[in-house]
């Protein structure tokens, strides 16, 4: 099993809705249990029978919570919510212990444990954050991709890199509304591909000013960066085949989340880096 620090619910797994993040509290309790537990070496079988009912049971109930909540607010993302809970849903049901032998079965326990943490701090980091703020993000009313001063952090670097990344999402907007325009999903694709690699190393240059001014929310941060490329990577618009005449919805809907993600990480997270530079008098070159 990883480190714990991959499996503890910490503060930035806050999402500032109580009975949301109190479910999430007990998710992660839940699981670390039958970490601990594996440690004592006690029977995996025993742990995997035990766990399983009781998780699978607890995050439908959870799942069926956070999707009222979001279809009571309206929440744009709320779609794709429901197919995340889906795929976790799937998985867990699908699972089942490889009993060969002790040590097979103790793999087998690990690797589920792990897809299950992995699970969260993705989707809560790169999903369940968002809920609520997709509508309440304040955007310039003529141009709502325009890298505007408020999203300024003071770090020469990293606002430069912060307008690139506005930048390709504004191309990719205005060419998901380009209705005249045939053929364009190729080129869409090229620019989600551009947004995810330019993404990280823009979180490589970020993280290695971090730990070069040693930053406090350093991890915290590494964490939010993970589950949003894995967001990233697991776009497919190949799916958009089967979506008939729902494909530019998804698409406006696709990006809208991405740019309502950068603003809000932007706002919450990367303008502390500055502060925490000035408050410091740190320089942004060693």
């Amino acid at each position: 099993m990883e480190d714990s620090i991959m499996y503890k619910f910490t503060d930035d797994c806050l999402i500032g809705i109580d009975e949301i993040d109190n479910e999430h509290r007990r998710l992660f309790q839940m699981i670390n249990e039958a970490i601990d537990l594996s440690k004592e070496n006690i029977d995996v079988s025993a742990i995997s029978k035990n766990l399983l009912p009781g998780l699978k049971d607890y995050a439908a109930t959870h799942f069926a919570h956070e999707e009222a909540y979001m279809e009571r607010i309206h929440d744009p993302e709320l779609p794709i919510q429901k197919k995340e809970h889906e795929d976790f849903t799937k998985t867990v049901n699908n699972f089942s212990l490889d009993t060969s032998s002790p040590k097979a079965a103790a793999k087998s326990l690990n690797d589920l444990l792990t897809y299950l943490v992995r699970w969260l701090y993705r989707h809560i980091l790169s999903s369940d954050m968002m809920i609520g703020k997709m509508s309440s993000i304040s955007v310039d009313k003529e141009d709502p991709f325009a890298f505007t001063e408020k999203y300024y952090t003071g770090i020469e670097l990293v606002d430069n890199e912060h307008r690139r990344l506005f930048e390709i999402i504004h191309d990719t907007n205005d060419l998901i509304h380009a209705e005249l325009l045939h053929d364009k999903y190729d080129e869409i694709m090229r620019l989600l591909a551009e947004l995810k690699d330019y993404t990280e190393v823009h979180f490589r240059d970020e993280e290695a000013l971090m730990e070069r001014i040693h930053y406090p929310e350093l991890d915290a941060q590494k964490r939010a960066h993970t589950a949003f490329v894995e967001r990233l990577v697991e776009i497919d618009l190949s799916e958009l085949d089967d979506m008939d005449d729902n494909q530019q919805e998804y698409l406006i809907d696709l990006i809208q989340f991405l740019a309502g993600w950068l603003i809000n990480h932007i706002l919450g997270s990367d303008k502390k880096i500055g502060a925490y530079m000035r408050k410091h008098e740190l320089k942004e070159e060693s």
